[in-house]
């Protein structure tokens, strides 16, 4: 269960965010709302939210998920692998100060983004991406193991993150897309698997019991469902332009 979450308010600037998809600039306006609503459904899953301000000096920041990575016993602040985004993980460690006692920090050469990272229970599959590379993955291991985690690594060829394609819901089920689908590191799950034209459908969050799925994706929302969750759609449509999906807009912990 999940006591607290922290999110970040859209800046101005995310109009200059980094992306990969053709979609058009976001509009700020829309994008404000759909963080409203947002938040307001995290609210619902009886959470604590810590709502920070927005940051103009990084076009990304609304996407705290990549700059760090929370356990039950530990803080791990990560080291941004877009250039764009060094120096976001900073305010973030002056905020988990009120929260945690042990804080660790990847360091250079080391890069590592928390859509990278996915838990299940207390192993951590670890993407190794553009964005996170094999030191970084090695440091995140390393702190993972001395607080008495796990974690390995899953190679990606097509997706942005790790959990740009693959979602864990807990009771063992799992919502994937493309390259997971077959993947040998997941073939132990429940796949529940996610279409290649839904594909940025796959990424989901559980929280206390319910799953936040963006809206527009019925075959998706439906699957989620028919496994027994209760679900709650939101319009993502101004993330996605950023290549931003449920999970990115959130530290959960």
């Amino acid at each position: 269960m999940f006591k607290n979450v922290i999110t970040r308010k859209p800046s101005k600037s995310m109009v200059h965010g980094i992306t990969t998809v053709n979609l058009g600039k976001p509009d700020y306006e829309k994008a404000l709302l759909q963080h409203s609503e947002y938040v307001k459904a995290l609210k619902g899953c009886g959470v604590n939210t810590i709502e920070l301000e927005a940051n103009e000096d990084y076009p990304d920041s609304c996407f705290v998920e990549d700059t760090a990575l929370l356990t039950k016993k530990c803080a791990i602040i990560t080291n941004p692998g877009a250039e764009s985004r060094k120096g976001e993980e900073k305010e973030i460690s002056e905020v988990l100060k009120d929260f945690y006692d042990n804080i660790e920090v990847i360091k250079n050469p080391g890069t590592v983004e928390g859509g990278d990272i996915m838990m299940v229970g207390d192993h951590f599959y670890i993407g190794l991406s553009a964005r996170t590379n094999e030191e970084g993955a090695r440091q995140m291991i390393s702190f993972l193991e001395k607080y008495g985690y796990t974690g390995s690594t899953v190679p990606l060829k097509e997706f942005l993150h790790l959990k740009t394609g693959v979602s864990y819901l807990g009771n063992n089920n799992l919502l994937a897309t493309g390259e997971f689908l077959d993947s040998t590191e997941f073939r132990e799950f429940n796949i529940i698997e996610v279409s290649k034209d839904d594909d940025y459908s796959a990424n989901c969050i559980w929280v206390n019991g319910k799953v936040l799925v963006p809206k527009g994706f019925k075959n998706t929302r439906d699957a989620i469902i028919k496994a027994g969750y209760d679900v709650i759609e939101l319009d993502m449509s101004e993330f996605q332009k950023l290549d931003g999906g449920l999970s990115c807009l959130s530290l959960r912990f």
